[in-house]
């Protein structure tokens, strides 16, 4: 976990968080303003764009965290954990999520727009999935050390600008859902600490790099992946590490 030397008193206690919001929602308005302004096909090859660079954010973070060397050469480590898409299949998270998108669409006065849902959900996923989320979130609670979510809000507004000139303005709403996931993540910080060891973060960043990866082929047009019924693999990579 990046820690300062000292805890940063002279900033505000969640501002880290706030400026990951407000990234994402400049970003997303200034991709649906330059959206207007680009052609179909342009828009196909940005959203083929976005999709591989998402694709090789995750695939690339996975095999870091993933491939072990041992005795025999190399070995992928951390895959049980998606066993836990089971748990979350039977929650159905991802038909929740869609509903909560329906729910946003209504309310938005953006009935007409058939994209919304799909933005919303795409969106959403790629911004919250992954370590530094939730290290962020820690970090800034407890250390007062907003650093981490700084750099997750530029990575964020680049994403969300191309996303919502591709999918439209549901991408934008994607920042509520970051608020409210690292919002909890970060009035849970005191519980959580104690057991983000150096190994359970690394278990937790390969499992949430897949799920990135996995968005990736869903913006590629591939077999349709229900991401957010992965979300539960986040947890059991943690209790995994500790338990073992």
């Amino acid at each position: 976990m990046t820690r300062c030397d000292e805890k940063c008193d002279s900033l505000l206690p969640g501002i880290g968080i706030l400026a990951n919001v407000l990234g994402i929602v400049a970003g997303g308005l200034l991709g649906l303003g330059c959206g207007r302004l680009i052609s179909e096909r342009f828009r196909k090859t940005l959203m083929m764009a976005c999709a591989v660079a998402v694709i090789f954010l995750g695939l690339t973070g996975a095999v870091k965290e993933m491939l072990a060397l041992d005795g025999d050469g190399f070995a992928l480590v951390g895959t049980n954990c998606m066993l836990a898409s089971l748990i979350g299949e039977a929650i159905n998270i991802e038909d929740r999520m869609e509903k909560f998108g329906i729910w946003l669409r209504q309310k938005t006065g953006s009935s007409g727009d058939t994209r919304f849902v799909d933005g919303f959900v795409t969106a959403s996923l790629t911004v919250c999935i992954g370590a530094m989320a939730v290290i962020g979130s820690i970090n800034d609670r407890l250390l007062g050390n907003p650093s981490v979510l700084f750099a997750k809000t530029v990575l964020d507004a680049v994403i969300v600008m191309i996303m919502t000139a591709t999918l439209g303005k549901g991408c934008i709403f994607s920042a509520l859902s970051v608020g409210i996931f690292q919002g909890a993540i970060f009035l849970a910080a005191g519980f959580l600490e104690p057991v983000m060891t150096p190994a359970a973060l690394k278990s937790l960043s390969a499992v949430g790099d897949i799920l990135i990866f996995c968005v990736g082929t869903n913006l590629f047009g591939l077999p349709h992946v229900r991401v957010a019924n992965f979300l539960p693999a986040l947890v059991i990579a943690v209790i995994w590490v500790l338990a073992g």
